[in-house]
């Protein structure tokens, strides 16, 4: 029978949302986070902004405290747009995939002569999507809403469940959380005992981090990336 432990990387906030999940499906979840998230004051905005864009469900708090909530919001993906609703935005759009997708739907949907696109990302992240976005004529003001800190020692929890073979399934939902968290474990003495987990990952992406890191367990890729996915990947117990 496998385990029925779940180590889930995912930081908060979000954290503690997948882990009730995960409970809820009959695993037991072993919270260890490979980053840590630190929201950021937003200066310099724009008086007006046709829409806001959000890349992550992290720049959900800092866009609720910047500008009004009628503005309409472009979200990634489901879980992204579902938070932006939660903080009260009346009008948003989900693009259900990646950045490119995100970038599909605003120039579908949008036009530059509305005005200019506030974007919200994590630091060093955006950047890609912004100069699609001014390709087409768009001009996007990119603000860092969020930062994200590695976290450098591996929960003990990890490390005593490993040991009574109680853990058996690993969650990743992005690239950098996977390669962060392999970073922190890879001097560890459960190195190997660890890539012989299964893997369930947000992206092939992700996957393909894994495989590079030399990962020898069963790697499953979710159908689409984004939470409600990930859980119908690991599925009930």
């Amino acid at each position: 029978m496998q385990p029925r432990g779940v180590i889930i990387t995912r930081p908060e906030p979000g954290l503690s949302e997948s882990a009730a999940d995960v409970a809820r499906l009959g695993w037991v979840p072993v919270l260890a986070p490979a980053l840590h998230v630190r929201q950021c004051v937003l200066t310099g905005l724009p008086k007006q902004s046709a829409a806001v864009v959000l890349t992550s469900g992290q720049a959900v708090a800092a866009a609720a405290q910047s500008v009004a909530l009628s503005v309409p919001v472009f979200a990634v993906g489901n879980a992204t747009a579902h938070k932006a609703r939660m903080a009260g935005f009346t009008t948003v759009w989900s693009a259900q995939g990646n950045a490119q997708d995100l970038a599909a739907m605003l120039v579908r949907q949008c036009a530059p002569v509305q005005g200019s696109l506030l974007l919200l990302s994590g630091a060093g992240q955006g950047l890609e999507l912004a100069a699609s976005l001014r390709v087409h004529g768009f001009a996007v003001v990119r603000r860092v809403a969020y930062r994200t800190d590695l976290v450098v020692e591996c929960p003990e929890s990890v490390c005593h469940g490993l040991q009574a073979q109680q853990l058996g399934t690993i969650l990743f939902f992005s690239a950098r959380s996977a390669q962060s968290w392999l970073n922190m474990v890879r001097q560890s003495s459960m190195w190997h005992q660890l890539l012989a987990l299964r893997a369930v990952v947000i992206s092939a992406v992700v996957a393909q981090t894994l495989h590079k890191a030399g990962w020898t367990g069963p790697v499953q890729v979710a159908a689409r990336p984004d939470a409600p996915a990930m859980l119908a990947a690991l599925g009930r117990v």
